[in-house]
């Protein structure tokens, strides 16, 4: 199995002038991408009136993605981080206005101009670290940060991702929800290892009935129940109560908590040094007598 991409090398880089054009011509990477674009738009719900919308196309590579929002008669916006990407796109005619840039620098567009936001395969690039200036926790904070301030209030933005691991999935949904975004994970086809797709799907602004997840497909290509939601094996992995990140435990005078005082504690005793009793003033902060 080939490794990952986005571990090989950063993706300005991965994707030179001949892979890019390789990923470009390969029939099977068109309809794969024609087909993620369209659920993608799909969990977008778009109102059904006939009127475009301004959608941005983040990771848009060579314009692949973006051919479906045109299609469905959307107009469009493209951001790549590939110059050689963006030069086949335009070698391709791409109807949308291209954007060259680094989301992990945040996204550079007006509050509130953008009505949905699609990416396919991009944001998980996000938590690796490939400049010793990298951070991913910053980058994914500058992301959806400025993301959710260019998108208008209760506009959708759906995500389809290949996240390595659950800690990296939860990385990615906790910058969101940080950020101010209600929403979660659908999961399509869960019980297949080749056909399973993981989406993001976020609403900006505040809680509503358009900000429910909508629920995955199953193996019979249709929507699974509502109450399938919350179970890993199961088509929705909901998070639309926005939970917040709990509080860390305060920290002493000298920066250290009450886990680790007892923890040098026992080390001490250990070594046959005299080491006070615990009790439930260990590690508290005294008051100053003064």
């Amino acid at each position: 199995m080939a490794s990952r991409p986005e571990i090989q090398a950063p993706p300005e880089i991965f994707y030179n002038d001949v892979e890019a054009r390789k990923y470009t011509s390969s029939s099977r990477i068109i309809e794969i991408q024609a087909k993620l674009s369209e659920r993608a738009l799909e969990l977008l719900a778009l109102p059904d009136d006939g009127v475009p919308r301004l959608l941005l196309d983040i990771g848009c590579g060579s314009g692949l993605s973006g051919e479906t929002l045109s299609e469905n008669g959307h107009n469009w916006i493209g951001l790549d981080i590939s110059p050689s990407m963006l030069d086949i796109a335009l070698e391709r005619e791409a109807e949308g206005d291209l954007l060259l840039g680094d989301m992990g620098q945040g996204l550079g567009l007006r509050p509130g101009v953008i009505d949905g936001a699609i990416s396919i395969s991009a944001v998980q690039w996000l938590c690796n670290a490939d400049k010793s200036s990298h951070e991913p926790r910053l980058r994914l904070k500058a992301f959806f940060g400025s993301l959710y301030r260019c998108l208008a209030r209760g506009a959708r933005a759906v995500f389809q991702v290949y996240p390595e691991s659950i800690a990296q999935r939860e990385l990615i949904l906790s910058s969101a929800m940080r950020a101010g975004f209600a929403g979660g994970v659908v999961v399509d086809y869960p019980h297949s290892s080749k056909s399973r797709k993981e989406y993001l799907v976020l609403s900006c602004g505040p809680p509503s009935v358009s900000s429910a997840v909508p629920s995955g497909k199953g193996e019979d290509g249709e929507s699974a129940s509502d109450d399938s939601s919350g179970d890993e094996d199961n088509q929705t992995v909901s998070i639309s109560d926005r939970h917040r990140p709990k509080k860390k435990q305060k920290l002493n005078k000298r920066g250290k908590g009450r886990e680790w005082v007892l923890r040098k504690k026992d080390q001490m005793r250990r070594k046959g040094n005299a080491v006070p009793p615990d009790s439930k003033y260990t590690a508290r902060k005294r008051k100053s007598r003064f």
